[in-house]
């Protein structure tokens, strides 16, 4: 299945401001990355979202959020969230500030 476009032009736009970011294909996602670091990604019916694995624990309770699983494996720090659970934009920009301050401490290092 196809990435949601929406989610995508979304994404874009909360991105806009930042001048290092790459568009990837990636896995049937499109990938957002932030100075070489992939930070959000458009999939299908949901946004993937990396942040810092220590806030995983407790932001992994919100509604319609899960955790990331590849290959059997559960990725801490990576968090789908269904497209239903971003039409506010309140919460579809607290993901894209936890993604961001979360790619800034990496690109830190």
């Amino acid at each position: 299945m196809a990435y949601s476009e929406a989610i995508a032009k979304r994404i874009r736009k909360a991105l806009g401001h930042i001048l290092k970011i790459e568009e990837k294909k990636m896995f049937g996602n499109l990938a957002f990355l932030v100075n070489g670091k992939i930070c959000l990604t458009a999939g299908p019916q949901r946004m993937m979202c990396r942040i810092n694995p220590n806030l995983h624990d407790q932001e992994i309770h919100r509604k319609g959020c899960s955790t990331v699983i590849m290959k059997g494996r559960e990725y801490k720090g990576y968090i789908h969230i269904k497209e239903e659970n971003l039409t506010d934009e309140t919460d579809f920009q607290h993901w894209v500030d936890l993604a961001l301050e979360f790619n800034n401490q990496l690109t830190k290092k």
